[in-house]
């Protein structure tokens, strides 16, 4: 009995087994049952559809007329590279299948779902791999700062026994990862929902005719997101997901809370308000003293300069880098140079060195003592000396 002929423009049969292996295939590649991938498919497209104004037949019937003009253009090519043979074929032989085909290599992408809420699992992926420690770099995306990370950091954390055991919890959402393979489908959950999207470094001044800035940051990227999310291992992906945002939320809330205290001081009752008038007038009285003791350090500081040179400083350790205390110790020293400094330091260096050489422990003998301050005093003889020599 032979088969029915195919109307024009309608797939065979053939066509069609071959059309839903192929969409079970890339339904099992996504951890997916057909039927949830092809819900997934209306819902984008529905959401494409409402982005251009359309409906969701219309948009289908956009979509078939664009892909019936590719179609029409792909066989007027084909026609015109048989038309022309290649150099070196014989008429009437077919054209070869690689010539046919096109030199440029598929790329495997990453559909992305916008204007849909994340995945739960890709959430739990991405919390799970902002615990890791990946090795972030920091990038400029559109002005902000954000965190890139590199996929192959990112794909062995997912292989890592950490996450089998995260995985392994009792309602946990993280997906079972098997192999490698299953690992790249867990990261792929990424750029699905918008959590982490894959870029590539720009120049910002590119173009320009100005020189490169000298001020630049080594290792900051100028990036850019790229149009097709695949999985390289070198790839870089830049952080889209910030994490839980209680703690921004909860330094705002006392934010605005200490401002709205602060608006409603008059409403106060008497004894707070008398408590941080108290507390004001100390604060600023204890500034007025320290800058009074400032000024009278300087000023007694110029005036022993030409009295008893080098001149002598009040509380000489006030200003430098050193604890609330030490500021105040010594109470007075003369004016030192950098190299009186250096020197004095590096003596204080030979000094506690050479303590530590001639202290004998409390359990040796006086024989012991002597023969121990007998081979310092060599060492300190042997020790390297700068002496100064008289011209």
């Amino acid at each position: 009995m032979a088969t029915p002929p195919t109307p024009p423009g309608q797939p065979s049969p053939q066509q069609m087994a071959a059309m839903q292996q192929q969409f079970a295939a890339e339904a099992a590649k996504r951890g997916m049952t057909p039927e949830e991938f092809a819900r997934k498919q209306r819902e984008q497209l529905a959401a494409d559809a409402a982005k251009l104004g359309l409906s969701p037949e219309q948009y289908v019937a956009q979509l078939r007329m664009r892909a019936m003009q590719q179609a029409q253009q792909q066989q007027q090519a084909q026609r015109q590279g048989q038309a022309s043979p290649q150099p070196g074929a014989q008429p009437g032989q077919p054209p070869a299948p690689q010539q046919q085909q096109s030199q440029q290599p598929q790329q495997h992408q990453v559909p992305v779902n916008a204007g849909q809420p994340p995945d739960p699992k890709a959430l739990a992926v991405a919390h799970f791999l902002k615990s890791q420690n990946l090795k972030p770099r920091t990038c400029i995306l559109d002005g902000q700062r954000k965190d890139m990370i590199k996929v192959k950091r990112a794909i062995r954390a997912i292989e890592s026994p950490a996450y089998i055991k995260a995985a392994a919890k009792k309602n946990s959402l993280l997906p079972p990862v098997t192999d490698r393979a299953s690992a790249e489908n867990v990261f792929k959950l990424l750029p699905m929902s918008l959590l982490a999207l894959r870029v590539s470094k720009i120049d910002p001044h590119e173009g320009h005719n100005h020189a490169k800035p000298k001020n630049r940051t080594k290792g900051l990227w100028n990036v850019k997101i790229e149009q097709h999310q695949e999985t390289g291992p070198m790839m870089h992906y830049v952080w889209l997901y910030e994490g839980p945002q209680w703690k921004q939320k909860a330094m705002a809330a006392a934010v605005v809370a200490g401002i709205f205290a602060v608006v409603l001081f008059p409403l106060w009752p008497i004894m707070l308000r008398q408590g941080v008038w108290y507390l004001s007038v100390g604060m600023m009285g204890l500034l007025g003293l320290f800058f009074a003791m400032a000024i009278f350090r300087l000023i007694l500081f110029c005036i022993t300069v030409f009295a008893v040179p080098p001149g002598l400083w009040l509380f000489p350790n006030l200003f430098e880098d050193v604890g609330f205390f030490d500021s105040f110790k010594p109470l007075w020293g003369w004016q030192e140079s950098k190299k009186s400094k250096k020197s004095k330091k590096s003596k204080s260096s030979i000094s506690a060195a050479s303590a530590t050489e001639t202290a004998p422990s409390a359990t040796t003998t006086s024989a012991d003592a002597a023969s121990a301050s007998a081979s310092a005093a060599v060492r300190r003889d042997l020790s390297a000396r700068v002496e100064e020599v008289e011209e």
